[in-house]
């Protein structure tokens, strides 16, 4: 898709450029006296935990944004593999994948040899990336990952909208009610910034808005008000270093200008070009000064003709002519992580902590921030309210004990760490003089290719996982399936679907609706039979378990009168190429045909088999001999990897934090 040939225009990109046009500005509407949860700002970590919880009918769902509507112009526009995984859990990833612009090569140019003051380049790779997923790193306006997710929230159940021109003014949390379920501890005071509307000299109009909640999130970004209310440091440090940033049209006889560049010169710095979606638009990272101790990156007094010229001297002897900047900014180089993710204290030992219910979080760039030039405030950003999500609407729900909230930042306060960490490393290496009064360093290109190969997962998001806990557990089974790493997301292949041979991406099955996923790939017995009792398949004495056993999570965790699969959806992968649905025992039908809905209509969508084509169990290490199961949690992430035969660690993984609802 090609767009923005005649002058960039934010908006949804299947509009014509000719034709397209930014959306009107939302009309106010009164935030409501009282919901279960209150989300503080409209970034990606926002959008995400909203599009979550918005499908849930009995949860009600406020989210508020200083801003007067919807983002027009993007910041964080690199999207990684792992985020439109995401998506593709809110069954948006289609449109996602259409309009952004694949990256698949990187290019590292140096000052040339022969002579110091051109560069020239010194080689061009694939993107390291590639082949870790089944979708492609890319760049898109972030504005247009919003549209998708506030669309989504829209068409929702809950019809949830935000609500903009709010600034939050204060917060409390009253301490006597944290620890009870159903009150509302959070008290949330807003001004409306357009507060003159629909007043009068008799009436005027109401300033201030209050607002009760059972949890809040702040979502607001690095200067969160919610993180300053709750008295929430950040904790790091400032590199000192200034980089300017643009999205521009221009014309230039650079080679790689579509192609990720890394480009650094012997005496004026390095630049990062990355091409953006539509064919034409191009986004330069640009090495300004170093900055003085105590001083911001505003009060250089640069503007964006001053980026344009200092990227020319980088890129000698090649030309720049831009002919349009559709946005710019300043910024400087630092690493801060938050010092707690939740209101509890800090210094709280096991004890104190044991059952105490957090009731306020922060999440994205409240908790960490970093430089841009990476790509991964958006894509920690998101991943951290989707890990946050589903365990809220558990709780709320009562699947699930409120402990589980607990658990949130013991796993997304981790990656935060290895986000800054990796961030101070990438920032170093593409630097050309890291310290005030220091000398330039050796401009070596291989350095930060090298750095890409070693990071990849990390970028791509795709091997980011948590560690050994309740959530989290079976690394001694890790032979079982080598493919599938406990604690990691669970790495999509393809399946034949068996009741009618279509091809399925097995992750694309775990979608953001709060359910588990027990994932059986079955061992080498045949499963075909009369009854599950007369083979020697482990995997259909399982299936039996889970189908009839008292002890079952699915019977367990499953309220009354609902959907077998309500809580806990059930798979079933085979080898054989020879099945059939009617070879397969009907007791098991309760798991691999369930009967839904107030008909009763069967599922045909439960079973799958491999084929020469689309062997999961040779692409993800699964022992063909004995099998295993995969539970996977509602956030797409590996809960458990066990044996076909442990049903009872299968019972006892849910009986940690599950309640029974049978």
């Amino acid at each position: 898709m090609q767009y923005h040939l005649n002058g960039f225009k934010p908006g949804n990109l299947q509009v014509a450029d000719a034709a397209r046009v930014p959306d009107p500005i939302p009309p106010l509407v009164d935030l409501p006296d009282e919901v279960d949860v209150l989300i503080v700002g409209c970034g990606p970590a926002g959008l995400a935990l909203a599009r979550q919880l918005a499908d849930f009918a009995d949860i009600r769902t406020c989210i508020v944004e200083q801003k007067a509507g919807p983002m027009l112009f993007g910041q964080a526009d690199g999207i990684s593999c792992r985020t439109l995984e995401i998506m593709e859990a809110f069954n948006s990833s289609e449109l996602l994948v259409k309009e952004t612009y694949q990256l698949r090569q990187n290019a590292f140019w140096e000052p040339d040899v022969n002579q110091p003051q051109h560069i020239k380049r010194a080689h061009k790779v694939a993107d390291a990336r590639l082949g870790l997923s089944e979708f492609v790193h890319g760049v898109v306006n972030q504005s247009r990952l919003h549209d998708i997710l506030l669309d989504g929230m829209a068409s929702s159940i809950n019809h949830l909208r935000p609500h903009y021109s709010r600034r939050l003014l204060e917060l409390n949390i009253d301490q006597n009610l944290t620890q009870d379920l159903k009150a509302y501890p959070v008290t949330a005071t807003f001004e409306r910034l357009n507060a003159t509307i629909g007043g009068s000299e008799t009436h005027p109009a109401v300033r201030t808005e209050t607002i009760k909640a059972r949890y809040i999130v702040g979502c607001d970004g690095a200067r969160s008000a919610v993180r300053k209310n709750l008295g929430i440091a950040l904790q790091g440090d400032s590199a000192n270093k200034a980089w300017g940033v643009m999205d521009v049209l221009l014309v230039t006889d650079f080679p790689d200008i579509r192609v990720k560049s890394f480009i650094q010169s012997k005496e004026h710095g390095a630049v990062m070009l990355i091409p953006r979606e539509g064919g034409y638009l191009v986004r330069l990272y640009v090495e300004l000064d170093l900055l003085g101790q105590d001083q911001r990156a505003a009060q250089l007094d640069l503007n964006a003709d001053d980026i344009i010229a200092k990227a020319r001297l980088i890129m000698n002897p090649y030309q720049l002519d831009v002919k349009e900047v559709a946005w710019w900014s300043i910024y400087e180089v630092g690493q801060r992580v938050a010092e707690r993710f939740t209101d509890l204290p800090a210094d709280l030992t096991d004890a104190e902590r044991a059952g105490r219910i957090p009731r306020a979080f922060v999440a994205g760039d409240a908790c960490h921030t970093h430089s841009p030039k990476g790509g991964w405030g958006l894509n920690t950003s998101l991943p951290d309210t989707f890990n946050l999500g589903w365990k809220l609407a558990a709780v709320l729900q009562g699947k699930a004990r409120p402990e589980l909230l607990q658990s949130y930042e013991a796993e997304r306060r981790k990656v935060a760490f290895m986000l800054i960490n990796a961030d101070r490393e990438m920032s170093a290496l593409v630097a050309t003089q890291p310290k005030k009064d220091a000398a330039p360093v050796k401009t070596n290109t291989a350095d930060i290719e090298k750095f890409i190969a070693r990071q990849n997962g990390f970028i791509a998001g795709t091997s980011i996982g948590y560690d050994a806990s309740y959530l989290c557990c079976g690394h001694e089974h890790q032979a079982l399936a080598t493919g599938f790493p406990v604690g990691q997301r669970f790495h999509s292949a393809e399946a034949v679907r068996l009741a009618d041979g279509c091809p399925v991406q097995l992750g694309h099955l775990v979608k953001a609706d709060g359910r588990w996923r027990i994932f059986v790939f079955a061992d080498a017995v045949s499963p075909v039979t009369t009854t599950a009792a007369s083979t020697g398949s482990e995997a259909l004495r399982l299936l039996e378990f889970l189908a009839h056993n008292p002890q079952s999570p699915l019977l367990k965790y499953t309220p009354a009168g609902a959907d077998i699969d309500s809580v806990i959806d059930v798979y079933s992968v085979f080898q054989q190429q020879d099945l059939a649905l009617e070879n397969l025992p009907g007791s098991l039908d309760p798991v691999l045909q369930p009967q839904k809905g107030k008909f009763g209509l069967r599922d045909y969508e439960k079973v799958f088999q491999t084929d020469a084509g689309h062997d999961i169990f040779s692409q993800r290490g699964i022992d063909r001999e004995r099998g295993c199961m995969v539970i996977v949690r509602p956030d797409q992430h590996i809960g458990a990897l066990l044996p076909l035969t442990d049903q009872v660690g299968l019972a006892q993984f849910f009986a940690r934090f599950m309640i029974d609802n049978s």
